[in-house]
């Protein structure tokens, strides 16, 4: 019996992910627009379950401006919900 490597078993990148944060990132700008912040916030959040980028990539080995843009959509979907929550 062979054993497949890593590289062979690993899924291959669809845009579904890419066209999925788009949507639920326009409709983020749609619900600010219309001034539902406690919507907007949390569709930030589930936006993020759809990575943009290649999700089989580790993030080790993730290019900076990727995980800067992660990192800065996590910051503001956290400050918008604190926003929500406590003032």
């Amino acid at each position: 019996m062979k054993l497949k490597s890593s590289s062979e078993t690993a899924p291959k990148f669809t845009p579904f992910n890419r066209y999925a944060y788009v949507v639920y990132m326009v409709l983020v700008i749609y619900l600010l627009i219309k001034g539902d912040y406690e919507w907007a916030f949390s569709n930030m959040g589930i936006a993020l379950l759809f990575d943009p980028f290649n999700p089989s990539v580790k993030w080790q080995q993730r290019p900076i401006y990727q995980k800067v843009w992660l990192l800065v959509h996590l910051a503001l979907t956290f400050s918008g919900l604190f926003y929500i929550i406590f003032l």
